[in-house]
């Protein structure tokens, strides 16, 4: 099966769609990786140090026999480590038993307390997240450039980055970041965040694409209309949607048969749905239906509340 891919800034090709690998339980992701790798037709896996399970993704690449040069591996930065950047992308390229990473990224645009009382969520006495607010994000910027001079990394980017987060990096980047991980889907499709992040030549990408376990979006009249008319499934209305708009599509799946389902029925989702289509899936966040299924716990002078407003 072959699969599109997008160009990023760096010069290298991403696959337009990607095995998510968040909330996947270890002992299931190493059989959901070799899968998808091996007999589904994927040849991008998302994963992350803060996922807790990348020793698993590694053996799930490993066991699936595809040899490393075919396959686009991302991982991600957290948010108790953006001091320690090689520290941390050390850890992740253990775990996955590589040498470099096609893509990194800074998990959160939140640097927390490296010495808190958690290694990944350190909180204060009245229970709030214990955000380091002496760190700035250029530093961790610079520091993931290093990375790629180093050639432990291809390609650097960001996720969950507003227009607010990304001005605070831009003017001091000498690498632009290449792409933007994002909550993205018909009810939270973040227009003005991804046309800000094209003309600055970063790329979307869209986690939770399918919206959350018994999405409502699944079932919305709209999106079931649309599946109706071309004979598809809803889930490939909302995978096609974000593939029509050169969006790269993260589905998270550890079941073998959902898995190339994600696949196949994204790829006929973009060669069915027409223009009209995905204007229609445009509008309607716009049209009241709004709604985020990932809410950051970070205070609000970080820029994340009232997400639709700030992005």
């Amino acid at each position: 099966m072959s699969v599109p891919t997008v160009k990023l800034n760096s010069g290298y090709e991403i696959p337009i769609v990607g095995l998510g690998t968040w909330q996947s339980k270890p002992e299931e992701v190493v059989t959901a990786v070799s899968h998808a790798l091996k007999d589904a037709g994927y040849k991008h896996i998302d994963c992350a140090w803060g996922y807790g399970n990348e020793k698993d993704v590694g053996a799930g690449i490993k066991a699936s026999g595809v040899p490393r040069s075919e396959i686009f591996i991302t991982s991600k930065l957290w948010g108790t480590w953006h001091s320690r950047v090689e520290e941390c992308l050390d850890q992740t390229l253990a775990n996955l038993g590589t040498d470099y990473l096609d893509l990194y990224l800074m998990h959160w645009p939140v640097p927390l307390n490296p010495k808190g009382n958690h290694p990944m969520f350190p909180t204060l006495p009245d229970g709030k997240r214990d955000v380091d607010h002496s760190w700035v994000l250029k530093d961790t910027w610079a520091q993931m450039e290093e990375m790629v001079k180093k050639g432990k990394v291809r390609t650097i980017g960001v996720s969950n980055c507003s227009k607010m987060k990304l001005d605070e990096i831009l003017p001091y980047a000498t690498i632009i970041p290449a792409v933007n991980q994002l909550e993205i889907h018909p009810y939270n499709p973040q227009h003005e965040l991804i046309e800000y992040g094209l003309s600055k030549g970063i790329i979307p990408q869209a986690y939770s694409p399918l919206g959350s376990t018994n999405s409502p979006i699944l079932k919305d009249e709209v999106v079931v209309a649309i599946a109706e008319k071309h004979t598809i499934q809803a889930s490939d209305v909302l995978l096609g949607w974000l593939l029509a708009k050169q969006i790269i599509a993260l589905p998270k799946s550890v079941t073998p048969a959902r898995i190339t389902s994600n696949l196949t029925g994204a790829l006929a989702g973009l060669s069915k749905l027409s223009k009209e289509d995905v204007e229609k899936l445009d509008g309607l966040a716009a049209a009241g239906k709004q709604k985020r299924f990932i809410t950051p716990p970070w205070p609000v002078d970080l820029g994340f509340d009232h997400w639709p407003k700030l992005l």
